[in-house]
């Protein structure tokens, strides 16, 4: 991992001398249009308050971390290479934090990767709620991309989500923040390791993966990726497609309908949060070979069964992470 990181930021620090003189400068007061809203920044954010991981870890990957006041919701550790930066930068809680925790930062913004976030039913704030503070805030455009329907907090999606979206996300925090070169550069990094995977994996009607998020217990309904979500793209780069075919974003299913899936490969993810036993990539293991149903699955008997950080399950920078992931291990995979 460490080579890879490695490579990574060398390659965003040469995109940054490639792309820094095409950047224009932002000019204030700056106005955007956010999932339907207008939003006015007189300034850069100084004091930024990120809601979810993939709200931080873009802003650290820019380079932001002075500018940030706090962070909440992690599912997964931060990405190593971010580890120095994401220490000097409070993290309120790994959960839902609370708006008075979020208050006492005294953000002059904030960010959010989801709508139970920051949203219409959040459990923690409505977009109104801070604004009336005069707190300029964004959702993710990946978030107010979905349908949402009152039997369903995290929607659904009718078409595949791509990294469009988390692109126009990058785009509009490093204009926030007035370091537009620096999302230009992250952007192009992205593109290629993108485009690096798809020239290697050739396109297989055959192939599908199911990605396992996490359960309460072996004995509930699993939480998987949709058909549509970031789960659906990492198995289009890799040249597949997403076993489970929903169009909900976090479908649940009980292992009856798991196994009528019959993957070719099945995801098993690290959630880093401890919630669940079944947060834990080798208890998912441990569940699949040793259950004597489960263990009879096509692609439990065959071993061909990879881990990927759950993190990368959602519309985030990490999604190229858990495709590059996936794609290390089914390098060494028998595929029928």
């Amino acid at each position: 991992m460490l080579n890879r990181s490695l490579v990574a930021l060398g390659g965003l620090a040469a995109a940054v001398l490639c792309t820094s003189a095409q950047a224009e400068p932002t000019t204030y007061p700056l106005t955007i249009e956010n999932c339907g809203q207008e939003v006015t920044f007189e300034q850069a954010p100084e004091r930024a308050v990120a809601l979810g991981q993939n709200s931080a870890e873009v802003m650290l990957l820019l380079g932001l971390q002075d500018r940030m006041a706090a962070t909440a919701f992690w599912p997964n550790k931060v990405l190593p290479e971010l580890q120095a930066a994401n220490d000097k930068v409070e993290v309120l809680t790994v959960e839902f934090p609370t708006l008075e925790a979020v208050l006492s930062r005294q953000p002059d913004f904030v960010a959010s990767m989801l709508t139970t976030l920051m949203g219409p039913d959040s459990k923690v704030a409505k977009r109104e709620d801070l604004e009336s503070l005069k707190i300029p805030t964004y959702l993710s455009p990946s978030a107010c991309s979905t349908t949402l329907d009152a039997n369903d907090a995290y929607g659904s999606r009718g078409e595949l989500w791509t990294m469009d979206l988390l692109y126009r996300e990058i785009e509009d925090l490093a204009r926030i923040f007035d370091v537009a070169d620096r999302g230009a550069a992250l952007i192009e990094d992205f593109k290629a390791r993108e485009a690096a995977l798809r020239a290697e994996f050739e396109d297989r009607e055959d192939l599908t993966f199911l990605f396992w998020f996490s359960s309460p217990s072996p004995a509930d309904d699993a939480y998987l990726g949709g058909g549509n979500g970031p789960s659906g793209y990492i198995a289009d780069i890799l040249g597949g497609s997403n076993a489970v075919k929903t169009e909900a974003e976090w479908p649940t299913l009980g292992w009856e309908g798991i196994m009528a899936a019959n993957p070719t490969v099945f995801v098993a993810t690290q959630v880093d949060r401890n919630r669940w036993e079944l947060d834990d990539a080798d208890a998912k293991i441990a569940y699949l070979t040793s259950d004597p149903t489960v263990s009879q699955m096509d692609a439990v008997k065959a071993g061909r069964i990879v881990v990927m950080s759950g993190a990368a399950m959602n519309p985030s920078i990490r999604t190229i992470y858990g495709a590059e992931q996936v794609a290390e291990q089914l390098r060494i995979l028998d595929l029928p």
